[in-house]
């Protein structure tokens, strides 16, 4: 590990050598090291961003899901005010049986 940590050093090094012109600027310096904290150490930073963004889709996908299941609650709602369409959800979806009534329920896998 310790070796491995030597090496990476040495190239880093390496590599602002060979560049060092670009980073004696003030300003140019000034902007890595700016770009380097808001992408990385900051509270709110790319991670942060990236995870908050898929949260915000699942949640806009719910959303979408919600209103359609509400739409169709609201449809059967108004439908129920009518007495023959309580009476046919009644006997559809409740099972509901009038007397001398028998039901049978197919079920298929």
């Amino acid at each position: 590990m310790k070796s491995f940590l030597i090496l990476l050093f040495h190239k880093i090094k390496e590599f602002f050598q060979k560049r060092a012109y670009i980073f004696k600027n003030k300003y140019v310096l000034t902007f890595f090291v700016f770009t380097f904290y808001s992408l990385f150490l900051d509270e709110v930073d790319i991670f942060d961003i990236i995870s908050r963004k898929r949260t915000l889709s699942k949640i806009e996908e719910d959303i979408v899901d919600k209103e359609q299941k509400l739409y169709k609650v609201k449809y059967t709602l108004r439908r129920l005010h009518h007495t023959s369409e309580l009476e046919r959800y009644a006997r559809e979806h409740k099972l509901f049986k009038k007397e001398n009534e028998d039901i049978f329920i197919i079920t298929y896998k």
